[in-house]
C-alpha cells in the first residue's frame, strides 16, 4: 500500500484523526478513488480486530466518491461494504448508478410480467 500514500503499518498504527486527514488529502491531490476505498476497508478491518473506533470513516468523503464521481470497476467491487454509510433512499441511487442494465431488465421484467400475467388474470377474476 506503499503507491496509496499510507503504507500498510501507518495504515495500523496512526490514530483516526490522523488517518482522516491523511486519506482525505490523499484523495484531494490525487482523487484516486479505487486507493481510497481500498485503504477505508483496511480501516474497517482494522476495526474489527482493536478496541478502537473506526466506524464510518470519512463518512462524506465516501459518499462523495459513490455518489458523485464516475462508475468504476472498484465501486462496484466494494460497494457492500460501505452499506452503513448511507441512508436507505442513497443506497437505491448507488445500486441504480452501479448496476443500470440490472435496474433496466427488472424494469422490464415488471413491465412484463404486469401486461402479461397480472392484468388477464384480473379480467379471470372479475368474471
Amino acid at each position: 500500500m506503499k503507491e496509496h500514500g499510507l503504507s500498510r503499518q501507518q495504515l495500523f498504527k496512526l490514530s483516526r484523526r490522523t488517518l482522516e486527514k491523511r486519506i482525505r488529502t490523499f484523495y484531494y491531490e490525487t482523487t484516486d478513488g479505487k486507493a481510497t476505498i481500498e485503504m477505508l476497508i483496511a480501516l474497517q478491518v482494522r476495526e474489527e480486530l482493536c478496541d478502537a473506533d473506526f466506524s464510518n470513516v470519512l463518512r462524506a468523503l465516501v459518499q462523495h466518491i459513490f455518489l458523485k464521481t464516475r462508475s468504476t470497476a472498484a465501486m462496484r467491487r466494494y460497494y457492500l461494504y460501505f452499506g452503513e454509510y448511507f441512508g436507505k433512499k442513497d443506497w437505491q441511487l448507488l445500486s441504480i448508478k452501479l448496476f443500470p442494465t440490472q435496474t433496466f431488465i427488472a424494469e422490464k421484467l415488471e413491465q412484463l410480467y404486469t401486461q402479461v400475467i397480472k392484468r388477464p388474470l384480473t379480467g379471470l377474476a372479475e368474471s
